[in-house]
């Protein structure tokens, strides 16, 4: 795995051993941002699954100016630690070492890239976006992309945003929300 362009294009990317995590594709993540970008002009990201961070430091790889990451299993947190090392640029993310519901509690200012890849993904997708808009975390301009299994249908609006676009990769779906 590496990142797939941008500054940081070319540099590899840690990831876990085992099943706690699933990363997404190099082929899938450069597909994601093809549809979403493929880059950007600054902005904040939130990845609230982070897993090996590789979405987030790809975005901030492809123009955001800062990430917020999230991650609750204590060995993923190295991995994202390490792969945020690799950037040489720490200051730019902030890894939030908890659970993602915690997080939601605590996070301010506003978000215009939020990626939610979680494990049970309708359930938790449904109300992480609820609980974004309640909180009032996302930007006008916001993009929320979402990752699950091809068979999971997600509702065409959730809160305040709608279905904007939906592409099937191999066996994942990514779903993109906007305003």
């Amino acid at each position: 795995m590496k990142i797939v362009s941008g500054t940081y294009g070319g540099r590899p990317l840690k990831t876990l051993e085992g099943k706690t995590t699933r990363p997404t594709s190099d082929k899938v993540r450069g597909a994601m941002f093809n549809m979403i970008g493929p880059y950007f002009d600054g902005g904040r990201v939130l990845d609230l699954y982070a897993g090996s961070g590789g979405l987030s430091i790809e975005a901030v790889s492809r123009g955001m100016s800062e990430a917020v990451l999230v991650e609750r299993d204590r060995r993923a947190q190295e991995i994202v630690a390490a792969n945020i090392a690799m950037t040489k640029e720490k200051e730019r993310f902030q890894l939030l070492k908890m659970e993602a519901k915690q997080a939601l509690g605590l996070l301010t200012g506003t978000f215009d890239l939020v990626f939610l890849d979680p494990p049970y993904a309708k359930e938790e997708i449904v109300r992480d976006i609820e609980t974004l808009c309640e909180r009032q975390l996302l930007s006008e301009d916001i993009l929320i992309v979402c990752e699950t299994d091809k068979h999971v249908e997600l509702p065409e609006e959730i809160g305040q945003v709608g279905i904007w676009k939906e592409k099937i990769y191999g066996i994942s779906k990514v779903t993109v929300y906007v305003r």
